[in-house]
């Protein structure tokens, strides 16, 4: 039975508190990177289809995802 120590709901909501926090700091740093930029991030990547600008920007966030798993996990 200790195969199933995941299944508690302790657990589960643990996690997923985790996944919300980990989502609010991608969405505040997507926030504040927009800010020090000169040009708006989702106006270039979506009206303009700056490619290149959503693929620095898919870079970011892999890259603050990893930070925010890697604090989490500890």
């Amino acid at each position: 039975m200790s195969g199933f120590e995941w299944l508690k709901p302790a657990v589960v909501l643990g996690s997923v508190l985790y996944a919300v926090i980990g989502v609010v700091v991608l969405w505040v740093s997507f926030v504040v990177i927009d800010k020090l930029t000169p040009y708006k991030l989702w106006e270039q990547i979506v009206e303009h289809k700056n490619l290149a600008l959503g693929v620095v920007v898919a870079g970011m966030f892999v890259a603050i995802g990893q930070i925010v798993a890697a604090a989490i996990h500890g």
